[in-house]
């Protein structure tokens, strides 16, 4: 295993900030153990706590507690750790962090322990961010998708994936390496096959990506549609408090309102919108084109309408005066609010591949298949294998699935070993910024330093 050598040692916190009945302080680099010797007066075995005093160079007593030494590369960022356990008052911590800068250590920069575990191969890149992920996770299922992508459960899949590719190039190439053999490699079905198996997992490492950023993002709904159709109710509705202003006067939503609230242990960010309708009104005007705006960018909108005032017999005309370019109409979904004012009932029904559903925000007729329909949006699949993933790992794989397509083009109309070469090449590399066995450093500056400090 290649090793990253760095002369800086490090220092940080571990524990938040605060007072607690425990701190924990963590170094990291080649001055771990003069500086033990200089605060504990004692360099500890390895992975065996060891009470003591710790003191400044100036053998001025700070406080009494444990220390642990853990020696490279056997410790998290693969070179000497140091971590002291003292009472946690925020004067001691700071009063330790002095006296460790003293001995020659530096404040480590946020993501700085991780990364240099990740420089020293000890972690790759989704492992990393799964340790800010685990840290950060705001329900019980997000906590064990995280801890499964810090065992590597993604990164196995990834890896995986990379072989066969490899696998396949290997083939590819070797046959263009010989082209004295005269035979058509690409029309050998031992090629396609590989390939369509390929692309089968890499469907369901997609499919289990896209769950992951659900949990790990969440998604974003927005609540849309004319003045006065029950928007700003529907959020109070949901949030269980009376976040938003309703009156019966039109346009007293003029800018977006963002609650967050959890469905099924998953994060969805509720927008209320200003209602949509011909004004002269700058301000609503503005608020109008934020609601546009968020309508491009959420993941799924609530299209309400008032059953009092619209018929939606004919779907078409309802679609045509949503005021945005939607090419995936799954995103929306049609309500049909103050059914307790009409005679309609409350049900669930498909419309030309759109779900509607007819309610009353007020009565509470019908909200239970709205959230039966919510909890659908959010199913996370907790099977084994299940692993929480970001943005960017969705990006990636978006580049290396435009490879592969490539790469079926290339070898069923061009047939073209190069071409089909490069293809999978394309693709795995793109695979490999996943991991971080093909990253950028300007990736993975912004990557850690979204870390908090001490990690």
């Amino acid at each position: 295993m290649s090793r990253f050598y760095t002369e800086d040692t490090i220092v940080a916190p571990a524990t938040a900030q605060g007072r607690a009945g425990i701190g924990v302080i963590r170094v990291s680099g080649p001055l771990c153990t003069q500086i033990a010797a200089v605060i504990a007066g004692v360099l500890p075995p390895e992975r065996k706590a060891h009470y003591a005093s710790f003191k400044n160079k100036h053998h001025e007593l700070i406080d009494k507690g444990l220390i642990l030494y853990f020696k490279d590369p056997h410790s998290f960022t693969g070179e000497d750790v140091l971590e002291f356990q003292l009472h946690g008052s925020p004067v001691l911590i700071d009063l330790m962090l002095q006296a460790i800068i003293e001995c020659g250590a530096r404040l480590a920069r946020p993501g700085e322990f991780s990364e240099r575990a990740f420089l020293n191969q000890k972690i790759d890149l989704t492992q990393a961010e799964a340790i800010a992920d685990l840290i950060a996770a705001g329900s019980a299922v997000a906590a064990r998708s995280a801890l499964k992508s810090l065992e590597g459960v993604f990164s196995k899949q990834i890896r995986a994936l990379v072989n066969k590719m490899i696998h396949l190039r290997m083939y590819v190439e070797a046959a263009i390496d010989f082209p004295e053999e005269e035979i058509d490699f690409l029309a050998d079905p031992k090629v396609e096959k590989q390939l369509q198996e390929i692309e089968n997992d890499f469907n369901t490492i997609f499919d289990a990506a896209t769950q992951g950023v659900i949990l790990q993002e969440g998604l974003t709904v927005a609540l849309v549609g004319k003045p006065n159709v029950g928007k700003s109710s529907l959020l109070n509705y949901l949030t269980g408090q009376d976040t938003a202003i309703v009156t019966p006067i039109p346009g007293t939503t003029r800018d977006l309102l963002k609650e967050y609230i959890q469905i099924e242990g998953v994060p969805l960010h509720i927008v209320d919108t200003a209602g949509l309708r011909q004004t002269e009104d700058v301000v609503e005007l503005e608020g109008m084109r934020r609601t546009q705006d968020i309508m491009n960018k959420a993941e799924r909108m609530l299209w309400i309408i008032d059953a009092t005032e619209e018929p939606i017999e004919n779907l078409d005309d309802i679609l045509k005066s949503i005021p945005v370019n939607i090419k995936d109409y799954s995103r929306i979904t049609l309500m049909i609010n103050k059914i307790d004012l009409t005679s309609e009932t409350a049900r669930k029904m498909n419309m030309s591949g759109m779900t509607v559903i007819y309610l009353s925000v007020k009565t509470g007729q019908g909200m239970e298949y709205l959230q039966e329909h919510l909890k659908s949006w959010v199913k996370v699949s907790e099977h084994e294998g299940g692993f929480i993933a970001r943005r960017r790992h969705l990006e990636a794989l978006e580049k290396s699935r435009q490879a592969l397509i490539q790469a079926r083009v290339v070898l069923k109309e061009q047939s073209a070993g190069e071409l089909l070469a490069e293809d999978l090449k394309a693709a795995q590399e793109h695979l490999n910024e996943i991991t971080g066995e093909f990253t950028s450093d300007d990736l993975l500056s912004k990557i850690f330093s979204e870390f908090c400090i001490g990690k």
